[in-house]
């Protein structure tokens, strides 16, 4: 929905604005871009360490192309964790141990490819198996050392999130150093006459229209959705940390993973029929 939304914001004002019979190459002013923008990205840059000014554009792409997880995701975790368990039960730790140690190479994991795309996902469930079969760790271990894995992440993301949101608020500042620049431009043409004086403040005045646009209209809304996506992917986190605990609990494969669909937002959230079903299909594909 990202572009759809870009999409509205451009035709609503531009759109708005030659309907009221604004004329539209007034507002390209390309020299007052390269001074809000240029001045943005160093702002950008000289306030955050490399690795969150690539993760901020990484996470602001996704943010506008992007999407989290859908109930068809979050039915594909279950059938997945459902059916690692089952052989955990069945066959021991050793016959689970090889699909964990090579997921790229396990034919359980092969079978889920939207989970085997999603590396952090991996890694965590992955993980934290090995480690509970590796290590004799009690049911409120592994929830305190998934915490800690789910808190880190989400602390290193919102970084990220924070430094696109600052940048965003900068920009209605940067509009009016663009504006005074162009205010003063404007100082050399004051024996050309009101219309050509008209002229030059016309282009001067879009600087701060192009900031507040830009920080209002695009930066922000950006930098909430990074704020919503990560919050779903953590989400999505939580649903495999139920099952874990569920897991090192020593309960059920049906019961661990009925755990993980409670922790599911109702809205994305399968019914139990539709998780049975899985389940069942999942059964017969182990």
């Amino acid at each position: 929905m990202g572009f759809v939304g870009i999409l509205v914001v451009l035709v609503s004002v531009f759109g708005g604005y030659m309907a009221s019979g604004g004329h539209l190459h007034v507002v390209f002013q390309p020299f007052e871009v390269i001074i809000i923008f240029g001045a943005a990205l160093g702002g950008y840059l000289i306030g955050n360490p490399m690795s969150t000014s690539k993760m901020g554009f990484q996470r602001a792409i996704k943010a506008i192309v992007g999407k989290g997880p859908s109930k068809k995701d979050y039915l594909e975790l279950l059938q997945l964790l459902f059916q690692l368990f089952q052989i955990f039960r069945k066959d021991g730790p050793q016959a689970v141990e090889k699909h964990i140690e090579e997921p790229n190479s396990s034919e359980i994991f092969k079978l889920y490819p939207g989970f085997l795309k999603n590396h952090h996902a991996v890694d965590f469930l992955c993980d934290t198996m090995k480690i509970t079969l590796s290590a004799d760790l009690s049911q409120y271990d592994v929830d305190d050392l998934l915490d800690q894995d789910i808190k880190v992440t989400h602390e290193e993301e919102h970084q990220a999130q924070h430094a696109v949101s600052n940048t965003g608020d900068a920009f209605p500042g940067l509009g009016i150093v663009a504006a005074v620049l162009g205010i003063v431009h404007t100082m050399g043409y004051l024996d050309q006459g009101a219309t050509t004086i008209g002229e030059h403040v016309a282009a001067a005045l879009i600087g701060t229209f192009l900031g507040v646009l830009t920080a209002y209209g695009f930066v922000g809304p950006i930098a909430l959705k990074m704020k919503n996506d990560i919050e779903c992917e953590g989400r999505y986190m939580s649903v495999i940390k139920a099952a874990l605990v569920s897991l090192q609990r020593g309960a059920p494969p049906l019961v661990c993973v009925e755990f993980a669909r409670r922790s599911i937002f109702p809205n994305d959230r399968p019914t139990f029929e539709e998780m049975d079903t899985a389940t069942k299909e999942a059964k017969k594909a182990a």
